[in-house]
């Protein structure tokens, strides 16, 4: 499994702010939770979009501590959609919500959980996103998020990050949107293959971190954890972008 190219620190850069953000569909943390921690810890993040966080029985003290497995807390409300934004202590949350998208008959309510938050004197606005398996209603859903996202991130003059589970591949519609108004950071700065599912034997490339193209893309791939324990936390590999974005 391909590790992010090392970090140079977390301090304030000379053109910028350096943060990692990572996206991670944990699979409701049905599977191995103690690997699942570790992977957490493993990724050093400022910032993680989760998605299929938990939802039902004791769904906020299993994020709480799922959030500080990776020195994290939770900071997005409620449960619904199952995603959620954790954030480092460096993250000064601004402002935090869910969006409910547009409900689609027999088909799952989707949501985009958004924060914005400042860091070192950048902001940023971070959305975690999982699109549904039926075409029409990730089109849509991904032209409604990125809607989303840019009126916060004018609110609070904060650049756009997005953590997605696409649940397609970057030649498909709602990715190709999603990369039409964001930069693709694995296709911008690749580490490794960037495949993330399914976690034990890797593919297909369906998980992605989009980021604003005014935020310089140093690298994203997956996490510098052992392979065991990425196979057996979750079906999804998780995906980790370190960016540069200016004061």
């Amino acid at each position: 499994m391909p590790a992010v190219v090392p970090s140079s620190g977390t301090r304030g850069m000379r053109d910028g702010v350096l943060v990692r953000v990572a996206s991670y569909n944990v699979r409701s943390m049905r599977d191995d939770v103690p690997a699942l921690r570790r992977v957490l810890a493993a990724m050093r993040a400022d910032l993680v979009c989760v998605q299929e966080a938990p939802r039902f029985a004791r769904w906020r003290a299993r994020r709480r501590a799922l959030a500080e497995a990776g020195g994290l807390r939770v900071a997005t409300p409620g449960r619904a959609g199952g995603v959620c934004v954790l954030a480092g202590p460096r993250a000064r949350v601004l402002e935090a919500r869910l969006h409910r998208l547009k409900a689609f008959p027999g088909l799952e309510r989707r949501v985009l959980a958004v924060a914005v938050v400042e860091i070192g004197g950048a902001r940023l606005a971070v959305g975690s996103l999982h699109l549904d398996l039926h075409l029409a209603a990730r089109l849509r859903h991904a032209g409604e998020a990125m809607s989303l996202m840019e009126r916060a991130a004018a609110a609070h003059d904060a650049a756009v990050v997005v953590g997605a589970d696409v649940n397609e591949r970057g030649h498909q519609p709602a990715w190709r949107l999603l990369a039409a108004r964001l930069s693709d950071c694995h296709a911008v700065a690749p580490a490794g293959a960037g495949l993330t599912f399914p976690a034990a034997r890797p593919a297909e490339r369906i998980d992605a971190v989009f980021a604003a193209r005014e935020a310089r893309v140093l690298s994203c791939g997956g996490v510098a954890a052992g392979n065991a324990d990425l196979a057996g936390a979750s079906d999804h590999l998780p995906v980790l972008a370190e960016l540069q974005v200016g004061l």
